[in-house]
């Protein structure tokens, strides 16, 4: 065979391959998908549903979920509800002693511990004794109280025939300056026993020693705290709420106490008329009936106040578990017209109860995911991330 056929043979061989190549390559790629599978539907924003994947730049930015899938992943939707003029405003709160119920038990003069009538954690009644001192001072102020009384008693008995006015004046006089002496160092205004020295500081209302720092024998200065007395029948509970809504907590309104589990009803005092500069937070004080004895000074409670309605129309509101963040944002899922769930930037705005105002994003009679948020941003993650693709 000569070269020139050789070569002929070689260029029919080699056009053949290339039809045959450029053949297989304009058959399109196929994929299989299982029959009946669900499949999420994700959509761009800017074109058609794309079924399985997110298509376009950007991702997925909205989700479809018939009423089966929804049930089965736990999602609830309801409408957005309007705010109401009386809101209930959470904020924690700590108990307090009622400074109006509570009394320090001091000595008034330079005085020694001769023993203690009650220890700490008692319950006294008022009047009982709580610790028995003695003093030199007071051992004065009883022997010129009974010198007085006695002078007292007998130029009275003698009358103003035997004894001078004035006599009988200065008597008075001396009288009612011992007697004021006497209660000034807290004894009582008549002279009883001997001039010992010897006193008994007693309970002045009924109430539990919460405080007891002094031994026996230990030289008491005047004003030094033996005990501290508290009337625990009722306490104070501080609420710390942001200041812009302390103005809207009445006095003379309901608070709601939780604290393990038992539910206090209270009354609010007043709120304070001063902000924290480092919390920015306001107090309102409340009274609560301490009912069996359960809350105590130091305790950390719950605190539901009502509050009454702000100024303008009622802001939206949603459940705290509709809320998710997306982006470094705050959205909420929201229904739209043609059933597709679509992630919705809010601002909002206080925490009311178990509820959060929203400020803008949404409207009241929009229908949005309540419950299970959560799983809904999962589907749409899924969808942008392209997961469900069928190559």
């Amino acid at each position: 065979m000569s070269m020139s056929t050789t070569y002929s043979i070689r260029l029919m061989l080699a056009g053949l391959a290339a039809a045959l190549l450029l053949g297989a390559c304009s058959q399109p790629p196929q994929s299989a998908a299982p029959s009946g599978a669900p499949v999420a539907q994700a959509k761009t924003g800017a074109g058609e549903p794309q079924e399985g994947h997110a298509a376009g730049e950007g991702g997925a930015r909205e989700i479809r979920m018939d009423a089966d899938a929804l049930q089965a992943a736990g999602i609830r939707t309801a409408p957005v509800e309007a705010g109401v003029p009386g809101e209930q405003v959470r904020a924690p709160g700590e108990v307090l002693d009622d400074a109006y119920g509570t009394t320090l038990i001091t000595p008034r003069v330079v005085s020694l511990v001769l023993r203690r009538h009650v220890r700490l954690g008692d319950e006294v009644a008022a009047g009982a004794p709580l610790a028995t001192l003695t003093s030199v001072e007071v051992s004065d102020a009883q022997a010129e109280l009974r010198s007085a009384e006695q002078e007292w008693k007998r130029v009275s008995a003698l009358g103003r025939e035997a004894v001078a006015g004035r006599r009988i004046a200065e008597a008075k006089i001396a009288l009612d300056r011992a007697r004021a002496k006497a209660r000034a160092y807290g004894l009582p205004g008549a002279a009883g026993g001997d001039a010992s020295g010897q006193f008994t500081l007693s309970a002045p209302h009924a109430g539990r020693i919460t405080e007891d720092a002094f031994v026996v024998g230990e030289r008491i200065e005047p004003g030094r705290t033996l005990y501290r007395l508290v009337d625990e029948s009722v306490v104070w509970v501080d609420a710390k709420l942001p200041a812009g809504t302390v103005g809207r907590i009445p006095a003379g309104s309901t608070a709601t106490i939780v604290a393990g589990g038992a539910r206090l009803s209270g009354t609010v005092l007043r709120s304070a008329h001063r902000t924290s500069e480092a919390t920015r937070n306001a107090v309102v004080r409340i009274e609560v009936p301490n009912a069996d004895d359960r809350l105590h000074g130091g305790d950390y409670v719950e605190v539901f106040l009502d509050a009454e309605g702000g100024p303008g129309t009622p802001a939206p509101a949603v459940p705290n578990s509709a809320l998710v963040q997306m982006d470094g944002e705050t959205v909420v899922f929201r229904r739209d017209d043609d059933g597709a769930f679509v992630p919705v930037p809010v601002r909002t705005g206080e925490v009311v109860g178990d509820a959060t105002v929203i400020r803008e994003g949404l409207k009241a009679g929009d229908t949005v995911v309540v419950e299970g948020a959560f799983e809904m941003k999962a589907q749409l993650l899924k969808a942008q991330l392209g997961e469900g693709h069928g190559h």
